[in-house]
């Protein structure tokens, strides 16, 4: 896994900040553009697989599931560039996210996940997790112990999101955090909760599918913004992540507090999507499980 990130990595670096990576090639299985340097990363994905590891399958953003003929032992779930705008405007926050499981039946979920690696494709820094074995990592290791949202330094995703819903649920985390914290928008889900594993970061808030699923009209609202398609978190975008964030003795959930274990692994769709909330402990989660609450009621009243 550590060899399959650091070579996404080593393709991708020469071409942060480059405008010629930003051409659209076509829109990948979740539905999301394809830039000029996804594809070469999606194209030596699959040249490495089928050398290295020729009984595993895989999943990624751009072809969805790749099965090799025959036996399946493993399937690796692989976002080559998680964080494909920020590493185009050549910003930290993108990263190689992989993350591998049984194959068992073909319907793995997120619980079934075995290791998981994210690797700062500017940075170098690499964490690297087995469950129940903790977290090896290049960057310190030390989630925060602040519980007050008014210093509360956390980070939220526009991409293709509607902004006004979104902030009628996030507005009061914004507003409280706005002078004693801070809030973010970094542009790629492993870079935002490895920052919480860090400690850089109190908390990774991500409530969109919540939107979709449960206030009418916001599937169309999400639709109109990112260009037809429902556009939030997909497996291949937190599986990896997600096992670091446990590993490092954090807490993760949906937005409504629920575990995230029995999601399927595989797949990119609306029914695939999930809500995130990741932060360091137990206090805080309850808070931000309750500001979420809250914000999801403004906005079924506002809808």
């Amino acid at each position: 896994m550590l060899e399959l990130a650091w070579g996404l990595r080593d393709l991708v670096r020469p071409v942060l900040g480059a405008h010629a990576g930003r051409a659209h090639e076509r829109a990948g299985a979740g539905g999301d553009v394809t830039f000029a340097v996804d594809a070469r990363a999606e194209e030596f994905l699959a040249r490495f697989v089928a050398e290295r590891a020729p009984r595993t399958a895989y999943y990624s953003e751009d072809r969805g599931l790749v099965r090799p003929p025959g036996t399946v032992d493993h399937v690796l779930v692989v976002d080559p560039i998680d964080g494909t705008r920020p590493a185009l405007a050549g910003f930290e926050a993108a990263c190689v996210s992989v993350a591998l499981a049984p194959f068992g039946d073909g319907r793995p979920t997120m619980g079934d996940v075995s290791a998981g690696c994210v690797v700062e494709i500017k940075t170098g820094d690499f964490f690297l997790a087995r469950r129940g074995e903790g977290l090896e990592a290049s960057a310190p290791v030390a989630p925060s112990a602040n519980t007050d949202l008014d210093r509360l330094f956390w980070v939220y995703g526009l991409r293709g999101r509607p902004a006004g819903p979104m902030m009628e649920v996030l507005g009061e985390l914004v507003d409280r955090s706005s002078v004693g914290g801070a809030s973010f928008d970094l542009g790629s889900a492993a870079f935002d909760m490895t920052r919480v594993v860090t400690g850089q970061l109190d908390a990774y808030v991500e409530p969109g599918p919540l939107l979709v699923d449960e206030v009418p009209g916001m599937r169309e609202r999400f639709a109109a913004v990112g260009g037809g398609a429902i556009l939030n978190n997909s497996p291949y975008d937190l599986a990896a992540a997600a096992l670091c964030v446990t590993e490092a003795g954090a807490v993760l959930s949906d937005a409504r507090g629920r575990p995230l274990r029995d999601r399927p692994l595989l797949g990119s769709g609306p029914e695939h999507q999930m809500s995130v909330l990741a932060c360091a402990g137990p206090d805080l989660h309850a808070a931000l499980v309750d500001a979420l609450a809250r914000g999801m009621r403004r906005l079924a009243r506002n809808a």
